[in-house]
């Protein structure tokens, strides 16, 4: 059996990659990277390398040769080609090499989400359920690495403006929980991954319990934003991380959802996953 990664470089990429060779053996790992030079040196020895970029369909089909199953890792935004056209590549590519199980990281309840984050994993979702392949959807909720800014040290750090919740979790967990999926003899077709829903407030919470500083205060979005200019942004690079804050406030990751949980057999509590991200 051969499993293959791509965007493998990537931190989810790194953490999958390393849990896959832990389950079937750095020899049935294939990863596929960007940049051949930096794949060899951030993942594990022994795994093959394949190099190719998710613009060219033609490189991910030859990437894909042989490939049994396939944790296709979603792409940023915002790149030369876009996203969804590199997604429809990718199921194309996936099709016509062979590959016999497709695992995808996608968007909380994208088939039904409103959010403009979800429309890119919402056509990828409808590719993969047109093209036949047999697929899971992994619908990852927040990681807790969206939150350093939050997290960091510093009272002038504790603001935030959404309200709602949130699922938060460590991106080590939803990466551990994809590769379960993807070696399981019988997945779901659908997984909300998700951490306990959660607010700010709760965050904050957490936050006192492991390092004793707490003190979150609710602002307006504005007031956010003027607050990371405060402390040394631009205004534009301020305003998109203030969005960041949107599919909370919006309900887009508000989640009751235990499959996280139930797949990897327990989550580390968010006090202590809170000071393992700090200490980094």
């Amino acid at each position: 059996m051969k499993y293959a990664i791509s965007a493998a470089t990537g931190n989810f990429g790194q953490t999958a990659v390393k849990n896959l060779v832990d389950a079937v053996g750095a020899e049935n790992v294939v990863a596929i990277v960007r940049n051949e030079e930096k794949g060899k040196q951030l993942l594990p020895a022994g795994i093959e390398i394949r190099q190719a970029d998710y613009g060219d369909e033609a490189a991910v089909e030859k990437a894909l040769a042989g490939v049994d199953k396939l944790l296709f890792i979603s792409s940023q935004p915002g790149g030369a080609v876009t996203r969804a056209d590199q997604h429809k590549n990718v199921v194309e590519a996936a099709k016509n090499a062979g590959v016999g199980y497709v695992a995808y990281t996608s968007f909380p309840k994208a088939s039904e989400s409103d959010n403009w984050l979800a429309a890119d994993h919402k056509l990828t979702e409808k590719l993969l359920k047109e093209s036949g392949l047999k697929h899971s959807f992994l619908r990852n909720n927040w990681y807790l690495e969206n939150e350093m800014t939050f997290l960091a040290p510093g009272p002038a750090n504790r603001l935030y403006w959404a309200n709602n919740f949130a699922g938060w979790a460590p991106e080590s967990e939803y990466a551990a929980a994809a590769v379960k999926v993807l070696t399981s003899d019988d997945p779901k077709e659908v997984y909300e991954f998700s951490g306990p829903k959660r607010s700010y407030q709760d965050l904050a919470a957490a936050l006192n319990v492991a390092t004793g500083e707490a003190a979150a205060k609710q602002v307006s979005q504005d007031e956010y934003v003027k607050a990371l200019e405060g402390l040394g942004l631009d205004h534009d690079t301020a305003a998109m991380y203030a969005a960041f804050q949107q599919p909370i406030d919006d309900g887009s990751l508000t989640e009751e959802s235990s499959d996280l949980e139930e797949v990897l057999g327990g989550l580390t509590p968010l006090d202590q996953a809170i000071k393992e991200l700090l200490a980094k």
